[in-house]
């Protein structure tokens, strides 16, 4: 298995990509992050690529309004730095179909809920946790998914249950699934990394060790 050279992507803070980069310090992921990639020009996970060295790229749909020429500007990015694998660590912007079908199976996303729950355009962030406190469930959760050219319907590579507490409010509930999160995105990389991951249409195998 060739080794994850990974391609970061996130709009906001990037707290999941803190989180990996430090497991892979750790030893505990057998990859390297060799880009990140942001469509917001503020977004504080720029700090953490800034911080580490890693090259850091700012696209935007002003400079590329069409969905062809700013795919075409990301797969540029990714073969420079010869990117073979892409995280989406809260990044709020849909990937083009050029960029999905170039990267097939080789794209993960991770949604704080267990889709096909609460995910689709619009849930993110404190919008899933709002909805799943509203409709009344008593479990929430953690999806680490594979990326199609839909939003949250690639089939799911890790699942991992988080419990609703009667008190919650989405900030209470957001904190609790954020730390699942963190765990749960350098799992369902060492898989990948380890070569153990199959793909069958919408399901995906985890071999043994």
């Amino acid at each position: 298995m060739e080794k994850l050279r990974i391609a970061v992507f996130a709009s906001g803070r990037g707290s999941n990509f803190g989180a990996i980069l430090k497991n892979i310090k750790k030893g505990e992921l057998d990859a390297s992050i060799v880009a990140f990639i942001s469509n917001k020009k503020n977004a504080g996970a720029f700090d953490i690529a800034r911080a580490n060295n890693i090259p850091a790229y700012f696209v935007s749909t002003k400079e590329f309004p069409e969905q062809e020429q700013f795919d075409l500007r990301i797969l540029e990015i990714l073969e420079t730095h010869n990117a073979n694998f892409i995280v989406l660590a809260g990044y709020l912007k849909m990937i083009g179909k050029n960029v999905v079908r170039k990267f097939k199976n080789r794209i993960l996303n991770i949604h704080p809920a267990l889709l096909p729950s609460f995910g689709g355009k619009g849930m993110f962030g404190h919008h899933v946790h709002e909805a799943v406190l509203n409709y009344g469930c008593k479990v929430s959760g953690v999806t680490v998914h594979l990326v199609d050219e839909s939003y949250d319907t690639g089939p799911p590579v890790i699942q991992r249950c988080v419990p609703v507490r009667n008190d919650d409010t989405p900030e209470t509930l957001a904190a609790r699934v954020l730390k699942i999160e963190h765990q749960v995105f350098t799992e369902a990389l060492k898989y990948f990394a380890e070569g153990r991951v199959q793909v069958f249409g919408r399901r995906v195998k985890i071999l043994p060790k």
